[in-house]
C-alpha cells in the first residue's frame, strides 16, 4: 500500500479546489521551472533548478533525462539518490486529486536507480537502491533494492541477492555499490 496522506473535501471535486491546498504564485512558478528543467540539456543546470528553486533532494551525478515531469504543487516531496537515471518522459507524482479527497504522498527514489523511459511513478512510493524500472511502468507500491520491476500494473520481474564476504575490503565493497 502506498504512503499517503488523505484530505476528504466538501463540494465540487478536489482538483476543482486545487488553490485552496497550493497558492496560485507556487503554481506558476513551478510550472515555469518544469518546463525549462524538462528542455534543458545541461544536467548540473537542471539539478540545479530541481534542488534550489522547487526544493527537491537530488543526489550527485543523478541524471534527469529529456522531458521528465515532476509534480508541480509538490516537487518538493521528491527525493533521489546519488547516480540514479530517470528516463525519458518519466512522471513524478506526489499529489492525486480525486471526486471527495486529495492525497499527498512522499516519493523515494534510491541511489544507482534506473527508471525507463515513459513511467509514471505514483505518490507515496519508495524505489531502493540499485534497482530498474522498465519503460512503460506504472509505479504504483513500493521497489525493494535490487529488484528489477515493470509492467502496468507493475510487478517484479527478478531480484539480485547481493551476498558481501565478510573478508572484503572496503574498496571491494565501493566497487560494488
Amino acid at each position: 500500500m502506498r504512503k499517503v496522506d488523505r484530505y476528504p473535501v466538501e463540494g465540487p471535486n478536489a482538483l476543482w479546489q486545487v488553490y485552496t491546498t497550493v497558492s496560485r504564485i507556487k503554481s506558476v512558478r513551478n510550472f515555469i521551472f518544469i518546463q525549462l528543467a524538462r528542455y534543458c540539456p545541461i544536467l548540473p543546470l537542471k539539478n540545479w533548478i530541481y534542488r534550489r528553486v522547487l526544493g527537491m533532494k537530488v543526489g550527485e551525478h543523478t541524471a534527469f533525462a529529456l522531458m521528465v515531469m515532476v509534480d508541480v504543487f509538490f516537487p518538493e516531496r521528491i527525493s533521489v539518490g546519488n547516480n540514479t537515471i530517470i528516463g525519458y518522459n518519466t512522471t513524478i507524482l506526489t499529489h492525486e486529486y480525486l471526486i471527495k479527497e486529495y492525497r499527498l504522498g512522499h516519493v523515494s527514489i534510491g541511489s544507482h536507480v534506473m527508471i525507463g523511459a515513459n513511467t509514471t511513478i505514483l505518490p507515496g512510493v519508495t524505489i531502493g537502491d540499485h534497482a530498474v524500472v522498465a519503460a512503460g511502468s506504472v509505479v504504483h507500491k513500493d521497489v525493494p533494492a535490487y529488484a528489477f520491476v515493470g509492467g502496468n500494473p507493475m510487478r517484479e520481474i527478478k531480484r539480485k541477492d547481493i551476498v558481501m564476504p565478510s573478508d572484503y575490503d572496503e574498496s571491494a565493497r565501493n566497487l560494488l555499490n
